[in-house]
């Protein structure tokens, strides 16, 4: 009967997961929380030996994407022109995971499934909040600390601190489960950072799940218009500094770029990248198109049209404060986008496959079975 009962479930969530909404990732993730009712249904997933587990289609060989394209157009236009603005509009704050509050703009109705953006939240962890032990699948995680730090552990055993100006990414791929929990700073100080979900290439689905820590001491600066202008190039290319490489699968652009008073600068994008500009804190950043211009506040998301070679922003002299924002481009994937919260697949067939294989701890997720992080310990 349990075993009926886990099995009605899962298809029941898949059947929403055609109409998914981001915004019920609360509700879905309290319900795959762990409980003793999940564990029930899982334990009655592992003793019924005649479960059927298919596996989504193992790995094709893939060629690597190269995060600055070779004889780009855009990267190596003479005149290069300026992109338009679709849309701007500001980052509502929410209640997130265990105790967090987030600014989220991507995975919104205002803007979803922006390829291969998928999600991107602006969030505050204090002390005794958190995002205790969840899984993930099919997708990749970029984790960038503002201030603070967060700890983090996994079924494999990995485990670390990010401290402030540190990345974390994280290829999810076949799965993995883990927890994402705020450092004790020792003063009660929240944590405060962006989380970008992007979306991997569908042959790579099923790839094994790996990390890549990046520390602020790895990542180099660009100083532009005399000094007015600085730029961390984290991935990507700004003004002949190029970053670290292959810190993901799926070729994304990061720069987090301040402008001071009176400054400027004009930052090429590979051609046909999506590309938005997220403003963190400061003045209003002030993003030119050439023909317009548009002064855009804090927690405000500017989303650019896919034609064009470059963004151009400034802030005005007679501004009281520089302005602070990061610049995010990515490869569009021309592949269906089939996602119930941390599960982000191709086909609503694989979507039931990842909760079935979650539940019964099978096709990499069988070290889920029995684990429980110590740092999530305290929220289960």
């Amino acid at each position: 009967m349990r075993l009926l009962l886990s099995i009605f479930v899962s298809i029941i969530a898949v059947a929403a997961a055609a109409f998914y909404q981001q915004d019920l990732l609360p509700e879905y993730m309290r319900l795959f929380s762990r409980t003793n009712t999940l564990n029930t249904i899982k334990k009655s997933f592992k003793s019924s030996p005649n479960r059927m587990a298919t596996p989504i289609s193992p790995n094709s060989t893939f060629v690597v994407l190269p995060t600055i394209p070779p004889e780009d157009p855009s990267l190596n236009a003479k005149s290069p022109k300026p992109r338009g603005i679709q849309k701007v509009f500001e980052a509502r704050e929410q209640a997130e995971g265990a105790g967090a509050t987030v600014r989220r703009s991507i995975g919104t109705p205002k803007l979803r499934n922006f390829t291969p953006f998928l999600m991107l939240d602006h969030f505050n962890v204090s002390p005794g909040a958190g995002f205790p032990d969840h899984p993930h699948r099919g997708q990749e995680t970029i984790t960038y600390l503002l201030s603070g730090a967060v700890d983090h552990e996994d079924f494999a055993g990995n485990k670390g601190t990010i401290e402030t100006g540190d990345l974390q990414f994280m290829t999810a791929g076949r799965g993995i489960v883990h927890a994402e929990m705020p450092h004790d700073n020792g003063d009660g100080s929240s944590n405060v950072g962006m989380q970008l979900w992007v979306d991997l290439p569908k042959d790579l689905k099923n790839c094994e799940p790996r990390y890549r820590d990046l520390k602020a001491s790895e990542i180099p600066v660009a100083e532009v218009d005399d000094g007015k202008v600085t730029v961390k190039v984290i991935s990507g290319r700004s003004h002949g500094v190029d970053s670290v490489q292959e810190l993901a699968y799926t070729p994304v652009w990061l720069l987090d770029i301040t402008i001071r008073p009176g400054g400027r600068i004009e930052q090429p994008l590979p051609a046909g990248w999506n590309a938005f500009a997220y403003t963190l804190d400061g003045a209003s950043t002030v993003f030119s198109t050439g023909a317009t211009s548009q002064e855009v506040p804090q927690y405000h998301n500017t989303v650019f049209e896919q034609k064009g070679d470059q963004i151009v922003a400034e802030v005005p002299a007679d501004a009281k404060e520089a302005s602070r924002f990061i610049l995010v481009a990515g490869m569009p994937l021309d592949q269906p986008i089939v996602q119930y919260g941390p599960f982000v697949l191709t086909d609503p067939s694989q979507v039931r496959q990842a909760m079935m294989d979650y539940s019964s701890f099978t096709n990499g997720f069988e070290r889920a079975d029995g684990w429980a992080s110590e740092i999530g310990r305290s929220m289960m």
